[in-house]
This record gives C-alpha cells, sequence and structure tokens, in this order.
C-alpha cells in the first residue's frame, strides 16, 4: 500500500492519463443518467400498472435487471412493463457487462498497472556506486559490452528512456536507470562525476547531445563516443568528447588489415607490454601439413604458436597440432622476431590477382581504402550505380551488379581473388554470399562482417575464415579505454584477459596448473610486482600477487573462472 499514493501522483502527473480519466468520468456519468432515467420510467409504468413503489425499490429494480441477476420479485403485470423490462435487460448486458469493464480497464486499470511497471525502473544509482560505466542507450552493441563488463566485474548502467522498457529490463537483471540520454539530470542521477567512462553509442546528432549534457555537468570524465560519419568526428570532440572511434570505418579497417595478399607476412593485432600479437596464414607456405613441433619456429625465431584460426574458430595450439592450409596460427614475441619470422616468407610468390569486397557502403569503402593504403589492389562489387563516386577512391575497379549472379561475380574476379571481404549490412545475405564465394573459389581467405553475435555459427558453418562484429568491436574499444590497455582485436568470440592469480593455484608452477589443457587459455604474460614475465616458462611460479595475461575465447575465460576461482 505505501507505493499506492506515488502511483497514483505518478498517474495524474500524465497528461495521457488525465484525459482517460475524463473519459471514464463521461462513461460513468451517462451510465448514472441511464441507470437514474430507468428508475423514473419504472414508477412512471408502475404508477400506469396500478402499482405503487418507493423510489428505492426503482432503483434496486433497475440494478437488478441491468446486471441481469433478475430475482423476479417485483415484476410488471402488462405487456408495455415487459417490454420495457426487455429494453432495460438488454442495454445493461451492453452497458455494465460489456462497456464498463472495457472502458475501465482501457482508461484506468491498464494504465495503473503500466504506472506499476514503469515505476519499478529505477531513476537513479546508489551513492556507494562508483567507477562504473555509463551506456547511453541500449542495443545490440551494449549488450555484447554488458557481458564482457560482467566477465571483469566491472558496474556499470545503461540509459533507457522508456521506463516500461527499463522496468523490464531491470527484471531481466539488467543494471539499468529510466532518463534522457541527452538530459544533464539524467547525468547527474547516474553520478557521473564518480564514473569510470561514459560510453555514448547512439546516432552523431544524439551523442554530441549527450556529450554536452555529461560536460555540463562533470568536465574531466572521459567520454568515448562512436560516429557514423567520419566528418562527425570533429564536431563530437569540439563537444568534448575525449575519444571517437568511426565504428564502421574501422571496422572495414580491421577487416582488411586480416587480408592475405602478396607475400606472406605477419598481421600485427596487439600489443601487450614489450609483446607483439600478431597472426600470419598458412596457406602457399611450406609449413602446411605440418605439427607446429615440426615448423621449428621457437628454434628459428623465438616466436611462440599460442593459439591457431581455423575456419573462423580459435583453437588452442599444441606441439602435435597440424597446421592446414587454412590455418592462420596466433603467435607472441618481440618486434625482432616478428621481423624474423617475415623474413622466412619471403621466398614465397605472392599472388597478383586484386582483392574482391562485396558491398559498397560505409564499412566495404573503409576496407577498400585500406587495402590501397598498403598498395593492394582492391576490386568492389555492390548493386548501386550511385556509389561510383563515393567510391573512387577506395577500389582500383567498381563493378555494378548483383553478387549473386554467376555473371557478375566472375567479371568481378572471384575465380582468381586470393581473399574476398563481404561487408553488406546484413547476416543473412553474409552468410549466403560466404556459402557461395566458398563454392566458386574453395581456396579463397573469406573475411566478413557480422551485425549480431549469434550469427557466428551460422558465418563459420557457411565457411568464413575470419568474422568481426561491429558490437564486438565496438565493446573491445570500450574495455580498452576503461582498463587503460592496448587494443587488441584477436576476433570475434577471442579476447585478451586479465587475472589474479587464483588461491587454488598459488604456490604451482604453470605446468602444475593445468590452465591450458584444462581450459584451453594459453597464459603469454605473468605479472607480478611491477615485472612482466612474457612468453613464461612452464616452471614459472605463480606467486600470491601476480596476475595472469591469458589469451582465448569467452567460454575458455568462462571455464577458467569456474575450475580454479
Amino acid at each position: 500500500m505505501k507505493f499506492l499514493p506515488s502511483e497514483l501522483a505518478y498517474l495524474l502527473s500524465e497528461r495521457e492519463m488525465r484525459r482517460n480519466i475524463k473519459a471514464l468520468l463521461k462513461f460513468l456519468a451517462v451510465l448514472g443518467g441511464t441507470i437514474i432515467a430507468f428508475s423514473m420510467l419504472f414508477h412512471v409504468i408502475m404508477l400506469h400498472e396500478g402499482q405503487q413503489h418507493s423510489w428505492l425499490t426503482g432503483l434496486y429494480w433497475t440494478l437488478t435487471v441491468m446486471s441481469t441477476l433478475g430475482f423476479g420479485d417485483i415484476t410488471f403485470h402488462g405487456d408495455l412493463g415487459r417490454a420495457f423490462s426487455i429494453f432495460v435487460l438488454v442495454s445493461g448486458i451492453i452497458l455494465l457487462l460489456v462497456v464498463l469493464p472495457f472502458t475501465f480497464i482501457r482508461f484506468f486499470y491498464a494504465p495503473w498497472l503500466e504506472a506499476q511497471v514503469r515505476l519499478r525502473a529505477p531513476r537513479s544509482v546508489p551513492d556507494a556506486v562508483r567507477d562504473h560505466v555509463i551506456i547511453c542507450q541500449h542495443d545490440p552493441i551494449a549488450m555484447g559490452l554488458i557481458v564482457r563488463l560482467e566477465e571483469y566485474s566491472i558496474p556499470y548502467c545503461v540509459i533507457e528512456p522508456d521506463p516500461t522498457v527499463a522496468a523490464n529490463l531491470h527484471a531481466d537483471g539488467v543494471s539499468v536507470v529510466a532518463g534522457v540520454p541527452t538530459a544533464s539530470s539524467t547525468y547527474r542521477a547516474l553520478g557521473v562525476e564518480r564514473a569510470r567512462l561514459v560510453f555514448a553509442n547512439m546516432g552523431d546528432a544524439a551523442n554530441t547531445n549527450a556529450t554536452l549534457a555529461v560536460r555540463e555537468v562533470c568536465a574531466d570524465v572521459p567520454v568515448l563516443a562512436l560516429a557514423d560519419d567520419l566528418n562527425s568526428a570533429d564536431v563530437l570532440a569540439l563537444a568534448g568528447a575525449s575519444e571517437i572511434r568511426p565504428l564502421k570505418h574501422q571496422l572495414g579497417e580491421h577487416l582488411a588489415s586480416r587480408v592475405s595478399v602478396g607475400t606472406p607476412q605477419t598481421h600485427h593485432i596487439g600489443r601487450f607490454e614489450d609483446l607483439v600479437i600478431a597472426e600470419f596464414p598458412i596457406e602457399h607456405t611450406s609449413l602446411a601439413g605440418r605439427t607446429i613441433r615440426d615448423t621449428r619456429l621457437r628454434e628459428l625465431t623465438g616466436l611462440s604458436i599460442v593459439a591457431i584460426w581455423e575456419r573462423g574458430r580459435l583453437l588452442p595450439a599444441g606441439p602435435d597440432t597440424v597446421l592446414s592450409s587454412h590455418s592462420v596460427p596466433v603467435v607472441v614475441g618481440t618486434e625482432e622476431q616478428i621481423a624474423e619470422l617475415d623474413a622466412l616468407f619471403v621466398i614465397y610468390q605472392p599472388s597478383e590477382a586484386p582483392v574482391l569486397v562485396i558491398g559498397g557502403g560505409k564499412v566495404g569503402g573503409a576496407a577498400g581504402r585500406a587495402l590501397r593504403a598498403r598498395g593492394v589492389r582492391a576490386t568492389i562489387l555492390d548493386k548501386s550505380p550511385a556509389l561510383e563516386q563515393h567510391l573512387a577512391d577506395a577500389a582500383d575497379r567498381l563493378v555494378v551488379g548483383d553478387a549473386a549472379n554467376l555473371e557478375v561475380v566472375t567479371n568481378a574476379g572471384l575465380p582468381e581473388a586470393p581473399s574476398v571481404v563481404l561487408t553488406t549490412n546484413d547476416d543473412a545475405t553474409n552468410i549466403f554470399l560466404t556459402v557461395y564465394c566458398r563454392r566458386l573459389n574453395p581456396n579463397a581467405r573469406i573475411l566478413t562482417r557480422i551485425t549480431d553475435e549469434w550469427n557466428l555459427e551460422a558465418i563459420h558453418r557457411a565457411g568464413a575464415d575470419f568474422s568481426l562484429s561491429h558490437s564486438s568491436l565496438a565493446a573491445k574499444f570500450v574495455l580498452s579505454a576503461v582498463q587503460q590497455s592496448e587494443l587488441v582485436v584477436l576476433g570475434e568470440g577471442a579476447d585478451l584477459f586479465i587475472e589474479k592469480v587464483p588461491a587454488t593455484l598459488q604456490g604451482k608452477t604453470l605446468a602444475e596448473s593445468g590452465i591450458g589443457a584444462r581450459t584451453g587459455l594459453n597464459v603469454i604474460a605473468v605479472r607480478s610486482n611491477g615485472r612482466s614475465i612474457t612468453n613464461p616458462p612452464a616452471d614459472t611460479e605463480l606467486t600470491r600477487d601476480a596476475e595472469l595475461v591469458m589469451l582465448g575465447t569467452g567460454p575458455q575465460h568462462r571455464e577458467f573462472s569456474g575450475t580454479f576461482s
């Protein structure tokens, strides 16, 4: 009962609810007038038949007949009275049994229930909440980010303008606050001055307004803003954003960086302190068909193969793991060791055919420009001829047509392309095109963009070698900013994890811990007392104050937490 006054106050404060109450009162007035009129006519007809009743009896008869109770203790004797009784009965069925419940539910009960739901949505965060990440909008990007923040036990809060949606999210366990993401009052309620980061993940205009609102409340909290258009970056910076990420543009660049073309060489995908994390393709080298032990890479270069990409899946690497022509090993080492590995591949003949990019939107255009910046020839295939001017600097050749047409893709060079980059914004289309391209060119390295992370398995089944979603990339941007670490983009589902040594492993050596065998994670460094041991040997002791730097997938990380913590 203690919430009833606040619910009624909320109901009366809503303009639509006030209109609903007026409509309900009008109907009740009509209903009351009808009952009074029937009660008066009851007396007139009863007098006509020679019967005398009180006014209360008339009201009693009217209500019993209209509600279909029909006790029968008071009746008319003539046809006029019986006809009147039938009319009152039908009117009661319509007004009391049909219209009244519908009107009451529509104009009062349903809004009252909605008000109860809306009032359950939090309007602020507790004062004890600190170092939290504020997310301006609940969308697929936020959903992926929330999973990763929870894995690292980083507090967060999402802004949702619709209180009903906010209440439902709150019931589902999402940390949410009902508020307007472009209003400064919302950020006061969120304790933005205590926050670790504000993540503006809306459109460019809304992100600019949200940044201005944040800066009105707090001048020094970091604001990471996404930009749909490169030209919006300057406006966001002027509004006060600390870091601007043109997400689609960088998604295209990251896809292009994984393209295998020219002389085989390593692709740098991140850095941890003095270690470089890189990957290299096995295709067109003599390493295909060998085990990791037989490659002797550790002896020749000092590099360690810590994992292997195999058709889009990150698999653990062991000495007896066989490398196929489609394998892409992930190595960890120094700059000098990476250079030595590149020197081993100089003898192999590069492919001279251009890379095929299917889809000429923002992601495809960015991929094409990144390839040309590397000196790689690129052909872009798109349906729209209107993109020709937009893509003039992004491709050596533009082919207009449907990628599902055999003649079109053959003309675009698919059968000879060493790599194919799929950048359409529809996952179903990308899955279809992956199957299509894999059948027409079994040896091509297929890299694809996905929108929803749950399509990852489907795109890999279709034959993609590498995939990356904009939501996953955005989550990596935020985590690198929150943790103040180097951005490492391993691929969809893979990441770099830093964990304190669990109590169950303290005092053991790395070999005795069994981390790799039991979880699939690869320990690439051990940090202790401000000092890091990179590529730690098997006899490295895991002390109480040490941290493990591990490379692997989300499920492997969760397996580590469940097994050792």
